[in-house]
Protein backbone atom coordinates (compact mmCIF):
# COMPACT_ATOMS: atom_id res chain seq x y z
CA UNK A 1 0.00 0.00 0.00
CA UNK A 2 1.28 3.15 -1.21
CA UNK A 3 2.16 5.85 1.86
CA UNK A 4 3.90 9.04 2.38
CA UNK A 5 6.95 9.15 3.69
CA UNK A 6 7.05 10.83 7.97
CA UNK A 7 8.46 13.81 6.90
CA UNK A 8 8.79 15.58 3.32
CA UNK A 9 12.36 16.22 2.77
CA UNK A 10 12.76 19.03 0.00
CA UNK A 11 11.25 22.53 -0.51
CA UNK A 12 9.47 21.44 -3.03
CA UNK A 13 7.24 19.25 -1.07
CA UNK A 14 7.24 21.23 2.13
CA UNK A 15 5.90 23.71 -0.22
CA UNK A 16 3.66 21.32 -1.80
CA UNK A 17 1.99 20.19 1.52
CA UNK A 18 1.61 24.13 2.70
CA UNK A 19 -0.41 24.83 -0.09
CA UNK A 20 -2.57 21.80 -0.07
CA UNK A 21 -3.20 21.90 3.50
CA UNK A 22 -4.72 25.30 3.27
CA UNK A 23 -7.15 24.59 0.85
CA UNK A 24 -10.17 22.37 1.41
CA UNK A 25 -12.42 21.37 -1.02
CA UNK A 26 -15.88 19.28 -1.22
CA UNK A 27 -16.82 16.27 -1.06
CA UNK A 28 -14.00 15.79 1.79
CA UNK A 29 -14.58 11.46 1.50
CA UNK A 30 -12.56 9.75 -0.20
CA UNK A 31 -12.38 5.51 -0.44
CA UNK A 32 -8.83 4.64 -2.49
CA UNK A 33 -6.62 7.72 -1.15
CA UNK A 34 -4.04 5.86 0.41
CA UNK A 35 -2.96 8.44 2.53
CA UNK A 36 -4.09 12.46 3.55
CA UNK A 37 -6.26 13.64 1.39
CA UNK A 38 -4.08 16.92 -0.01
CA UNK A 39 -5.33 19.09 -3.03
CA UNK A 40 -3.76 22.08 -4.27
CA UNK A 41 -6.55 22.64 -7.09
CA UNK A 42 -9.80 21.75 -7.55
CA UNK A 43 -9.10 20.43 -10.62
CA UNK A 44 -6.66 18.19 -8.30
CA UNK A 45 -9.71 17.47 -6.37
CA UNK A 46 -12.39 16.79 -8.97
CA UNK A 47 -9.43 14.04 -10.61
CA UNK A 48 -9.31 12.62 -7.40
CA UNK A 49 -13.13 11.84 -7.18
CA UNK A 50 -12.68 10.34 -11.16
CA UNK A 51 -9.77 8.03 -9.71
CA UNK A 52 -12.28 6.95 -6.62
CA UNK A 53 -14.95 6.05 -9.15
CA UNK A 54 -12.06 4.19 -11.43
CA UNK A 55 -12.72 0.54 -10.74
CA UNK A 56 -9.17 -0.09 -12.18
CA UNK A 57 -7.48 2.21 -9.73
CA UNK A 58 -6.15 0.07 -6.63
CA UNK A 59 -4.78 2.82 -4.20
CA UNK A 60 -3.68 6.76 -5.24
CA UNK A 61 -1.21 9.32 -3.36
CA UNK A 62 -1.16 13.04 -3.07
CA UNK A 63 1.44 14.90 -3.25
CA UNK A 64 3.71 11.42 -3.32
CA UNK A 65 7.00 12.85 -4.21
CA UNK A 66 9.35 15.17 -6.20
CA UNK A 67 11.63 14.87 -9.40
CA UNK A 68 13.73 16.94 -11.52
CA UNK A 69 12.84 18.92 -14.65
CA UNK A 70 14.11 21.33 -16.83
CA UNK A 71 11.73 24.07 -15.15
CA UNK A 72 13.03 22.69 -11.74
CA UNK A 73 11.96 20.49 -8.74
CA UNK A 74 7.80 18.84 -9.71
CA UNK A 75 5.64 17.62 -7.47
CA UNK A 76 2.87 15.90 -9.36
CA UNK A 77 -0.62 15.52 -7.79
CA UNK A 78 -1.21 11.90 -7.68
CA UNK A 79 0.74 8.40 -7.49
CA UNK A 80 -1.47 6.30 -9.05
CA UNK A 81 -1.61 2.16 -8.65
CA UNK A 82 -3.49 0.08 -10.67
CA UNK A 83 -4.87 -3.19 -10.92
CA UNK A 84 -2.02 -3.55 -14.05
CA UNK A 85 1.36 -2.18 -14.80
CA UNK A 86 3.50 0.23 -13.74
CA UNK A 87 1.71 3.15 -11.15
CA UNK A 88 1.08 6.43 -12.86
CA UNK A 89 1.92 10.15 -11.66
CA UNK A 90 -0.64 12.24 -12.52
CA UNK A 91 -1.73 15.89 -12.88
CA UNK A 92 -4.40 17.79 -13.44
CA UNK A 93 -3.85 20.56 -15.84
CA UNK A 94 -5.53 23.64 -17.40
CA UNK A 95 -4.93 22.52 -20.92
CA UNK A 96 -1.98 20.70 -22.21
CA UNK A 97 0.94 18.58 -19.97
CA UNK A 98 4.45 20.15 -20.17
CA UNK A 99 6.62 18.18 -22.11
CA UNK A 100 9.52 19.34 -20.05
CA UNK A 101 7.42 17.50 -17.15
CA UNK A 102 6.75 14.36 -18.94
CA UNK A 103 10.25 13.91 -19.75
CA UNK A 104 11.71 14.16 -16.32
CA UNK A 105 9.19 11.79 -15.37
CA UNK A 106 10.61 9.48 -17.52
CA UNK A 107 14.23 10.18 -16.26
CA UNK A 108 13.38 9.74 -13.23
CA UNK A 109 11.89 6.26 -14.35
CA UNK A 110 8.09 7.00 -14.21
CA UNK A 111 4.82 7.02 -16.39
CA UNK A 112 3.29 10.69 -16.85
CA UNK A 113 0.35 12.46 -17.61
CA UNK A 114 -1.47 15.46 -17.77
CA UNK A 115 -5.09 15.08 -17.14
CA UNK A 116 -6.85 18.61 -18.91
CA UNK A 117 -9.32 19.75 -17.18
CA UNK A 118 -11.95 19.26 -20.10
CA UNK A 119 -11.38 15.56 -19.84
CA UNK A 120 -12.15 15.63 -16.51
CA UNK A 121 -15.51 17.36 -16.49
CA UNK A 122 -16.61 15.72 -19.82
CA UNK A 123 -20.07 14.01 -19.55
CA UNK A 124 -21.68 13.11 -16.23
CA UNK A 125 -18.78 10.88 -14.39
CA UNK A 126 -17.67 13.63 -12.48
CA UNK A 127 -20.94 15.02 -11.25
CA UNK A 128 -22.26 11.34 -10.36
CA UNK A 129 -18.86 10.70 -8.42
CA UNK A 130 -19.52 14.02 -6.17
CA UNK A 131 -22.67 12.67 -5.76
CA UNK A 132 -21.87 9.21 -4.38
CA UNK A 133 -18.64 10.54 -2.38
CA UNK A 134 -20.68 12.44 -0.33
CA UNK A 135 -21.35 8.98 1.14
CA UNK A 136 -17.91 7.91 1.69
CA UNK A 137 -17.47 7.97 5.42
CA UNK A 138 -20.76 6.26 5.96
CA UNK A 139 -21.23 2.24 5.64
CA UNK A 140 -24.20 -0.34 4.58
CA UNK A 141 -24.68 -2.97 7.13
CA UNK A 142 -24.37 -6.69 6.68
CA UNK A 143 -28.08 -6.65 6.85
CA UNK A 144 -28.92 -4.36 3.95
CA UNK A 145 -25.84 -5.79 1.76
CA UNK A 146 -27.21 -9.85 2.42
CA UNK A 147 -30.70 -7.90 1.08
CA UNK A 148 -29.57 -5.65 -1.55
CA UNK A 149 -27.02 -8.55 -3.37
CA UNK A 150 -29.89 -11.01 -2.47
CA UNK A 151 -32.18 -9.60 -4.23
CA UNK A 152 -29.61 -9.24 -7.21
CA UNK A 153 -28.83 -12.61 -7.49
CA UNK A 154 -32.48 -13.12 -8.01
CA UNK A 155 -33.50 -10.39 -10.49
CA UNK A 156 -29.83 -9.52 -12.55
CA UNK A 157 -30.38 -6.30 -12.14
CA UNK A 158 -33.04 -3.58 -10.85
CA UNK A 159 -33.52 0.09 -10.98
CA UNK A 160 -32.71 2.53 -8.19
CA UNK A 161 -36.45 2.57 -7.64
CA UNK A 162 -37.11 -0.94 -7.45
CA UNK A 163 -34.11 -1.34 -4.78
CA UNK A 164 -35.64 1.59 -2.11
CA UNK A 165 -37.29 -0.99 0.15
CA UNK A 166 -34.49 -2.88 0.43
CA UNK A 167 -32.36 -0.94 2.50
CA UNK A 168 -33.79 -0.96 6.31
CA UNK A 169 -31.11 0.14 7.88
CA UNK A 170 -29.76 2.89 6.08
CA UNK A 171 -31.23 5.33 3.31
CA UNK A 172 -31.39 3.77 -0.19
CA UNK A 173 -28.92 6.01 -1.70
CA UNK A 174 -26.80 6.37 1.14
CA UNK A 175 -26.33 2.23 1.13
CA UNK A 176 -26.32 2.19 -2.98
CA UNK A 177 -23.52 4.80 -2.86
CA UNK A 178 -20.91 2.72 -0.53
CA UNK A 179 -21.98 -0.18 -2.03
CA UNK A 180 -21.19 0.84 -5.30
CA UNK A 181 -17.70 2.69 -3.89
CA UNK A 182 -17.08 -0.70 -2.72
CA UNK A 183 -16.78 -2.38 -5.73
CA UNK A 184 -20.00 -5.02 -4.70
CA UNK A 185 -22.46 -2.91 -7.23
CA UNK A 186 -22.04 -0.81 -10.42
CA UNK A 187 -23.90 2.10 -12.18
CA UNK A 188 -23.75 3.18 -15.39
CA UNK A 189 -21.78 6.96 -14.18
CA UNK A 190 -21.16 8.17 -17.94
CA UNK A 191 -24.89 7.94 -19.74
CA UNK A 192 -26.71 10.29 -17.58
CA UNK A 193 -27.00 11.58 -13.77
CA UNK A 194 -28.19 8.67 -11.48
CA UNK A 195 -31.66 8.97 -11.31
CA UNK A 196 -34.34 6.71 -10.05
CA UNK A 197 -33.94 4.43 -13.75
CA UNK A 198 -30.13 4.05 -13.56
CA UNK A 199 -29.87 0.43 -13.35
CA UNK A 200 -27.45 -1.36 -10.68
CA UNK A 201 -26.13 -5.34 -10.95
CA UNK A 202 -23.67 -6.98 -9.13
CA UNK A 203 -20.43 -5.78 -9.67
CA UNK A 204 -18.21 -8.14 -11.97
CA UNK A 205 -14.30 -7.69 -12.89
Amino acid sequence: MMSHPHFSTSPALDAAFGEASAKLFYPKGTVRCSGEPLFRSRAARELGCILDVDHTVVAWLCLPLQFETNLGPHVPDFLVEYEHGKPWLLDAVEDEERPEIKEGAAVAGFNYRGVPRKEIEAGFRLANARDLLRYAHSRTPLNDRIRMLSALDEAGSLTIVECLHIFTEVKPMTGISWMFLHQLISLDLDEEMINPETVIRRFQR
